[in-house]
């Protein structure tokens, strides 16, 4: 396997580290908007012949789809924020390349009535293709980050082993990270926070479909486990709840995350003065006025996530919460995996959140390699296989659990 990665952020930085330990792929071709990003990723992996630096434009799909057949890659990660997702989705395809992300291209909330109708979907655009990527005989695996991603796969584990019939899916994401030195430093891309958290969050119901509600709506208090305990946690927008229902059977699915109120309320805040806006604003520059998008600014301002493992300390928790019937009997179980921030730095120089999400699409891209993991269209991680996938995710040496409820 040939493996074309765009973008060498922190998400792209611990995918070579944790890429560099495996043996299933023969090159990967690290890539980024700045040269000197993919050039410090490749140095992580010290001196590995299998990894290369290019520098592209992940939003020039002709760039893209060149350096795909250059380096004769079968498949295209990617590793950048949601706003490329369609450039590299359409570059892949053109190249005649599978294709792998880890967030789904954006939603656009319904124009009169976005706290009760769904506008445009997460994924709306990429689904839509899938019948072309199908007849091509080509894969597009989508969401295979740890949310969406793993949370997916621990969905259809519950479905094929655990339960005969599933009442809710609730996705629950809770952390109890600190950064020394910070009043407000997310642990993750502040662009795509902004982004899942103050769109309209998505809740699907059998009979009803997929609907909206309010932004942090029905708040409640999850305990984490691995000693993180209780944290408050709010309904968001996120890709596993238009995911999950197109694969697996259940009456009810949501996402929550575990933000807490002073997050809430700095997301808020934002919202509130406008600076969550992506369209540009006119402001005043040395040389005339410049446009400038407000979010962009807000990014800019804040530190970037993958410098801030040295300062962080405690545990990032991801899971899937299922209630069904198991055997004529209520059950009710948490499936999750943990990574503890101190054991992520000192084993791979990552911080626990951007590592945690990066092991996955390595581990999908191993068992695609294999053949353990296989399909042609646009497909979810739902879609394929669980087993396989919480078998070789123990292998890399992060394991999961499961907690009756």
């Amino acid at each position: 396997m040939r493996v074309l990665l765009v973008g060498a952020g922190g998400v792209g930085g611990a995918i070579t580290r944790i890429a560099a330990r495996r043996p299933f792929f023969e090159a990967m071709v690290v890539t980024d908007y700045d040269p000197d990003r993919a050039e410090a990723a490749v140095a992580a992996v010290g001196g590995d012949a299998r990894f290369t630096a290019e520098q592209v434009d992940a939003g020039d799909e002709a760039a893209v789809a060149r350096l795909l057949q250059l380096h004769r890659c079968d498949v295209l990660l990617n590793a950048t924020d949601p706003r490329f997702v369609m450039p590299l989705f359409r570059a892949a395809r053109s190249a005649g390349a599978a294709y792998l992300d880890m967030a789904m291209s954006l939603s656009r909330p319904h124009a009169e009535r976005p706290y009760e109708e769904c506008g445009v979907k997460l994924g709306d655009e990429q689904f839509a293709q899938a019948a072309d990527w199908e007849k091509a005989g080509l894969l597009a695996v989508v969401g295979m980050g740890v949310e969406p991603g793993l949370s997916d796969v621990f969905a259809r584990y519950a479905a094929d082993e655990l339960f005969d019939e599933i009442e809710e899916i609730g996705i629950r994401d809770g952390a109890n990270l600190a950064v020394d030195g910070y009043d407000f430093a997310p642990s993750f891309s502040i662009w795509t926070t902004i982004e899942e958290c103050l769109n309209p969050p998505v809740v699907y119901e059998s009979g009803k479909g997929w609907f909206t509600t309010e932004p942090f709506s029905e708040p409640e208090v999850f305990d984490f486990p691995d000693g993180i305990g209780p944290v408050e946690c709010v309904n968001v927008e996120h890709e596993e709840v238009l995911l999950v229902p197109r694969w697996v059977d259940a009456r009810r699915v949501t996402f929550k995350y575990g933000l807490g109120r002073e997050f809430v309320e700095t997301l808020r805040t934002l919202h509130l003065l406008g600076l969550d806006r992506t369209d540009p604003v006119t402001v005043p520059g040395p040389d005339g006025p410049v446009k400038v998008s407000p979010r962009d600014v807000v990014a800019a301002c804040l530190p970037d996530p993958a410098t801030l493992g040295e300062r962080m300390h405690g545990k990032t928790c991801a899971g899937t919460w299922v209630r069904g019937v198991k055997d004529g009997r209520p059950r009710e179980v948490y499936l999750y995996h943990v990574v503890d921030n101190q054991w992520s730095m000192a084993e791979y120089g990552s911080q626990a959140v951007v590592w945690q999400t990066a092991i996955n699409p390595v581990v999908a891209l191993e068992l695609i390699a294999t053949g353990a993991w296989s399909g042609a269209g646009v497909l979810g991680p739902e879609a394929f296989p669980a087993r396989p996938f919480l078998d070789l995710l123990t292998d890399y040496g992060s394991p999961w659990g499961m907690r009756e409820q």
